[in-house]
């Protein structure tokens, strides 16, 4: 796939093989778009994953079994060798932090390199993982170039379409989301542009470069990041004035432009850690961001917080902590998704053990062996009636809306907490809720 031909787009799309790299929560639902149109392959280092697809089942739940048997074309791999065999590859692995909130390109590199190794003359690469602007071209296709002896945008081209996957969402699929595409060269972003709209049937946004593309993509969770910070801190502040913050946001609210923020923990694979990304790119360039930043020390510490008005609600009933049963309702990063990645709810439960409380969690949608594998955290099976000294609604999930008050409260002792984080009891049946 020379560039020349990438001016005739059809006939290159026509001669396109797709390898997806990574078949997570993002490339999955890619891999599936792809697979109904052209040769798709779908790549991933974890061979239970490999297998468990092509047994035809995805545990992430993104899609269903009935949707993975519509793409016949679509193949799954965890072999790299078989990677030779696409002209156009689709990077869509994670781009998380370390433990000091530094970007971790770890998964990033690995993937580059391994093309390196694999690719061909005229071959397109695409990257869709979040990044800070440059990354792309400044870290990846470097990488990319030394392994494979190929000269970028000579010998093999990139791209830049950041993924919008929202988990969960069986609303706003990967097909329905307006896409933004980019290339290293006009004619690449113009190839780039066709493919993905073959697909998209919200249409496409062609910026006019890859650095363009990465910022869009990380600016977007950022500003919802700033938004809850700012709904966390006015919490912060009605808690103290005893005012109840859902009362003062449902009454703002009744303004045609006023925001529906909600204040809450903030997890998950974007919104509390695309920020980051972009505040270290800002570091290296001599620029100390403060508001980015301070909306994120506002969102990290909210676990800590709710606990400690948890805590303070039991002293006030007379309830030891020390000892004491505490229930967290939800592991999860959200509502009605099994996605455990960065979920925050883990900071309230390291936070209770530290006061001496003894902590089950219950969340029906969680695997109990990932919760074990990730955090330590065994889940329990069902929470047992009449044993618990508080009780913390910590993610919305339908299941736990439709318990009801009643219900709830009966996990608890007669003497007991319910503190509810997502609001789901009225305000009544609770002694308390950001």
């Amino acid at each position: 796939m020379a560039e020349p031909l990438i001016h005739n787009i059809q006939q290159t799309l026509e001669n396109s093989t797709i390898a997806i790299i990574g078949l997570g929560y993002v490339g999955l639902p890619l891999a599936v778009e792809f697979g109904k149109k052209f040769n798709t392959i779908g790549f991933d280092i974890n061979l239970t994953r490999v297998e468990e697809l092509l047994a035809g089942h995805d545990n992430t739940q993104e899609v269903d079994d009935k949707e993975l048997a519509t793409a016949t074309r679509l193949s799954y791999s965890a072999q790299q060798e078989d990677l030779k065999a696409a002209n156009v590859y689709i990077v869509t692995v994670p781009t998380p932090i370390d433990a000091h909130n530094r970007p971790d390109l770890t998964p990033l590199i690995r993937a580059s390199e391994m093309l390196g190794s694999v690719i061909s003359e005229g071959d397109v690469v695409i990257y869709e993982s979040t990044v800070y602007p440059g990354a792309t071209e400044e870290d990846c296709i470097p990488l990319i170039e030394k392994k494979s002896g190929l000269i970028f945008n000579k010998d093999f081209f990139a791209g830049y379409s950041p993924e919008r996957i929202n988990p969960g969402d069986k609303e706003h699929r990967v097909t329905t989301i307006k896409k933004v595409t980019s290339g290293s060269t006009l004619a690449v972003a113009d190839f780039v542009d066709a493919l993905y709209q073959s697909i998209i049937t919200a249409g496409t946004y062609k910026a006019s470069s890859i650095r363009v593309a990465e910022a869009a993509k990380v600016i977007e969770n950022t500003q919802r990041d700033l938004n809850i910070a700012l709904v966390n801190e006015l919490a912060l502040i009605f808690n103290r004035l005893g005012i109840d913050t859902e009362e003062v946001l449902q009454a703002a609210g009744t303004k045609w432009n006023f925001l529906p923020f909600r204040p809450g923990l903030v997890g998950g694979h974007c919104i509390g850690v695309d920020p980051y990304y972009l505040t270290h790119k800002a570091k290296e360039i001599g620029y100390h961001p403060e508001v980015i930043l301070a909306g994120r020390r506002i969102n990290d510490g909210m676990g800590q917080y709710v606990v400690s008005q948890v805590v303070k609600k039991m002293i006030k009933k007379r309830i030891h902590v020390v000892d004491a049963n505490i229930l967290i309702m939800g592991l999860t990063f959200k509502q009605n998704c099994p996605d455990l990645r960065n979920t925050r709810v883990v900071d309230m439960v390291r936070e209770f053990r530290e006061y001496g409380a003894h902590v089950d969690v219950y969340d029906p949608w969680v695997n109990p062996v990932e919760a074990e594998h990730e955090y330590g955290i065994t889940p329990v099976k069902e929470p047992a009636a009449g044993k618990y000294e508080a009780i913390v609604l910590a993610v919305a999930h339908d299941q736990f809306m439709a318990m009801g008050a009643e219900s709830i409260r009966k996990l608890g002792l007669k003497e007991c907490v319910v503190y509810d984080v997502k609001y789901v009891l009225p305000a009544e049946a609770v002694d308390g809720r950001l």
